[in-house]
Order: structure tokens, then sequence, then C-alpha cells
């Protein structure tokens, strides 16, 4: 007989945790992606406003190299990292740490790629008119490219969700984590079942939000 309260409990608890580690470590892999993706955009040695063909080559070989990590091999080659910052390398917590480095160089490119889409006679205009590369930066190029910077934002938000879901193979807590250890190995499919149907429907949340935030600034520009 399916107990409903255990899983809404336990379906409850996972999803807060779920939360929490999505949520924590958007922040962090954006303040770790942002300024490589404004230097990948600025330092370009043919699209640039500051171009530096060196600098450009080694923080774009550091990007690909992170991205190339699958996810369960970058979260246990950063278990010693979580431990030395946390104290662990199991839990809700600890989780944290993994997924915002995995997710940074996946934001720095989001964040190239949608400062490059700014149309190039907005910023000549703006150079004409004896802005310094800072004002081009944070009064042109960002504003001018916030809807796509919010699309790309959304969907590092819903690849976190998948990265989380996958640290709970490791012990990662939240809804991998009981979909794993409470649906899968304990043979408890309705818990399994009730895991997935709260992370598609988290992702379709966050894609619903997401696209309404785009549309909006949008039609404001």
């Amino acid at each position: 007989m399916i107990n409903w309260s255990e899983i809404l409990t336990l379906t409850g608890n996972a999803t807060l945790q779920t939360l929490a580690m999505v949520g924590a470590s958007t922040v962090f892999s954006m303040i770790l992606g942002l300024p490589l993706g404004i230097l990948l955009c600025v330092t370009d040695p043919d699209t640039g406003i500051i171009p530096k063909p060196i600098l450009y080559q080694v923080i774009t070989r550091i990007v690909n190299v992170l991205r190339s990590f699958p996810f369960i091999i970058l979260i246990i080659l950063l278990f010693p990292l979580s431990r030395l910052i946390l104290g662990t390398s199991i839990g809700t917590a600890a989780t944290i740490v993994p997924l915002s480095i995995a997710a940074a160089p996946f934001v720095a490119r989001i964040i190239e790629t949608a400062l490059k889409e700014v149309d190039p006679l907005v910023v000549q205009a703006a150079k004409s008119m004896g802005s310094t590369n800072s004002q081009i930066i944070f009064k042109v190029l960002l504003p001018e490219a916030m809807p796509s910077l919010v699309s790309g934002v959304t969907l590092t938000i819903i690849n976190l969700i998948g990265y989380s879901a996958m640290a709970g193979a490791v012990g990662g807590g939240g809804l991998g984590d009981l979909a794993i250890r409470y649906g899968y190995q304990r043979f408890n499919t309705p818990i399994l079942i009730a895991s997935v149907i709260v992370i598609l429907v988290l992702v379709e949340v966050i894609q619903f939000i997401g696209t309404k935030i785009t549309s909006t600034l949008m039609k404001k520009r």
C-alpha cells in the first residue's frame, strides 16, 4: 500500500534541499562565471574592445577544460576541496562546491555569447561619445544583452537541477539522492516516480518564469 504521508514528507524535504543547492550554486557560479564571460568577450582578438590574444587563449582553454569534465567525475575530483571548505564531502552543503565550479564555465560561455550578440554599431556609438571601456561594459553591453543573459541564467538553473540529481549518486542529497537511495535501491517505485515528477515540475516552472522575464525585457528594449 502506498504511504502518501511518507512520500510527501520525503519529497518535500528533498525538494527543499535541491532548491537550496541549485539556488546557492547559481549565485556562486554567476560570481565565478560573469567576470570570465566578460573577459572572454572584451579580450577576444577579433571582436573585443580590449583585444588580448594571449589572455583570451588562456581563459578559453581553462573554460574548455572545465566544461569537458563529466559532472559525476568532477564532483569526485572535488571531494577534497569540499572537505577543505566545509569539513565534509557529502550532503547538500558539500554539493554546492562542485555544482558551482561545474556551472561556472558554462555561465562564462553564456555571458560571452550574449555580450557578443550586442550590435557592434551600439558599441561604436558609445566609443564615439567618449565612453570608457568600463562604461561600455556595464552601461552598454550588459544592459543590451540582458534578455539573452536571463535566458542563459534560466538554462543554467535547469542544468544545475540535472547536475544536482546526478549528485545524488554520490550522496549529494536532494531529489536525486532520494530517487536513488529510497526509490531505486529500496525498490520503492512511488518514491522514484514522485522524485522524477517533482524534478520535471521544477524544470517547467523555471523555464516558464525565465521565458516570461525574457519576453518582458525584449518588449522594453
